[in-house]
């Protein structure tokens, strides 16, 4: 075999395990954040008022409650002021650190319920009842990427 050959076969046999092991070790560049979860808002035509005033009172004390508890970090209400037919007119979104275990839920689910003081049933007419106004087109769990320090 031609020695020139060997000796670029080498070299760039090694040139490429010394790449890996410094990507290897190297840290991504981002590390993650907090979750959004993002859910898109249809409103009947005529019902904004209604269903803001719900968003205002119920769904905020909801929310509030859940942050008192350390469930979410924040929430928002964001317009699509320019919405087409075929998109939401308002996006929900709540942001929280981290998914909840089955047992984190399940005692969540216990405390919610005794702070609001409605059965499962109840709620779920609710929401029914809501779904004559609004339509949720979408839903999204997305998470936050943060630049690595």
């Amino acid at each position: 075999m031609n020695t020139n050959l060997l000796t670029g076969l080498l070299f760039f046999f090694f040139s490429m395990f010394t790449m890996q092991h410094v990507y290897a070790d190297d840290e991504p560049p981002f590390i993650g954040g907090n979750y959004w979860e993002v859910t898109g808002v249809k409103v009947a035509d005529g019902a904004g008022l209604k269903y803001a005033k719900w968003l205002a009172s119920e769904w905020r004390e909801n929310l509030e409650f859940s942050k008192s508890e350390g469930w979410l970090e924040d929430y928002y209400i964001i317009s699509n002021v320019h919405s087409r037919s075929d998109e939401p007119d308002l996006y929900i979104v709540r942001v929280f650190k981290n998914m909840a275990s089955v047992e984190e839920n399940e005692q969540r689910r216990k405390k919610y319920l005794d702070w609001v003081k409605k059965s499962m049933d109840k709620m779920q007419s609710e929401s029914g009842d809501r779904a004559e106004y609004r339509t949720i087109m979408s839903t999204s769990l997305l998470q936050e990427m943060k630049f690595r320090e």
